[in-house]
């Protein structure tokens, strides 16, 4: 007995409509309120979670402050200490019969509340750095911004051609993945020293950490994209008689230019995570000289301020870059969950 066709201007049945609308069904579409509030979520529970242990002393507050050091010698007004010791000292002036100390539940030092970030980060724009040859934040991070710019440039001019070409003829991947796959192995910050000797202690060497880190896995990345496109689309363009260039610039990379798109977003983020040991090279610059300067002399408030703003920066480019991706391949589905 054949099978009833499935007519696809029939209406869902209830229960398939349910589903559909249901948040978390199995590959469900959601609609742009959907998403505007699971996104602002994803931020919002990590903030919550983060007041939480700031301001309710019983979830985790393992510190006293001292209010006032009572008849201990050594503890000072706004000193942290543990509470075991807290608590040790305390008995030890009842036995003796001195001044009892005072103090509140607190964290450590390395862990602030949220206002106190939120305030650093104002005062890191307003207030001049306490040292005359330190750089203001935004100085550092336009710096930093320069060094992920060169070094993703640099790797993007060379890595986006061979990993099409790698792609295209399985010649030419044959010929460069295998050395590639061996080389993306090994950590970009190892070549750090080398890339001192040769480059200086400057932007040189911090730029090759960024360009290493990320140009081998952008040539894979590419090639593999490659790859997918529709083996169909070529054999067309054959039939026809493209060869050459014009097969790269008429068929392959217009019909790979969303997934390539996307996939130097990705990328991008990773030549961010290689920031920080990058401007570790040499003479410390950039933003992780100003997270390094702050921790430093324990403000660990700007540190966090520091580090934020650099999540700042990246998650709104990548924001941009999205939207201004949805406007240059409007044809492209996959980038309407952006």
């Amino acid at each position: 007995m054949p099978m009833p066709s499935i007519d696809a201007g029939l209406p869902l049945k209830p229960a398939l409509q349910q589903q559909t609308r249901h948040w978390f069904a199995v590959r469900t579409v959601l609609d742009a309120q959907q998403r505007l509030l699971l996104g602002v979520g994803s931020f919002a529970l990590p903030i919550l979670v983060w007041c939480l242990v700031s301001y309710l002393p019983f979830v985790w507050h393992p510190k006293m402050e001292i209010r006032d050091a009572g008849g201990v010698d050594y503890f000072q007004v706004g000193m942290l200490v543990d509470h075991a010791q807290f608590l040790e000292e305390r008995d030890n002036m009842v036995a003796q019969h001195l001044a009892l100390p005072r103090g509140v539940p607190a964290n450590p030092i390395y862990l602030p509340a949220p206002h106190e970030v939120a305030l650093a980060f104002v005062r890191a724009f307003t207030t001049p750095p306490e040292q005359k040859d330190q750089p203001w934040l935004h100085e550092a991070l336009w710096h930093s911004i320069q060094v992920i710019f060169w070094g993703f440039l640099a790797s993007s001019l060379i890595g986006i051609p061979l990993g099409i070409l790698s792609g295209t003829y399985a010649a030419v991947g044959r010929l460069n993945e295998p050395f590639i796959e061996f080389f993306r192995y090994l950590p970009a910050p190892a070549f750090g020293a080398l890339a001192v000797a040769v480059l200086g202690i400057y932007d040189g060497p911090k730029i090759a950490i960024i360009f290493i880190g990320t140009f081998f896995q952008q040539v894979l990345i590419v090639a593999n994209t490659t790859r997918k496109l529709d083996a169909t689309l070529i054999e067309a363009a054959l039939t026809l008689g493209t060869r050459g260039v014009r097969l790269l610039t008429r068929v392959v990379v217009p019909g790979i230019l969303p997934d390539l798109y996307r996939d130097q977003r990705i990328l991008l983020g990773w030549a961010w995570t290689y920031l920080i040991v990058a401007e570790l090279i040499g003479t410390s610059t950039g933003i992780t000289f100003f997270i390094t300067q702050q921790a430093r002399y324990q403000h660990f408030d700007r540190v966090y301020a520091a580090i934020f703003m650099i999540g700042v920066v990246g998650f709104g480019t990548d924001l941009l870059l999205a939207r201004l991706g949805r406007r240059l391949f409007p044809w492209d589905r996959s980038t309407d969950q952006d």
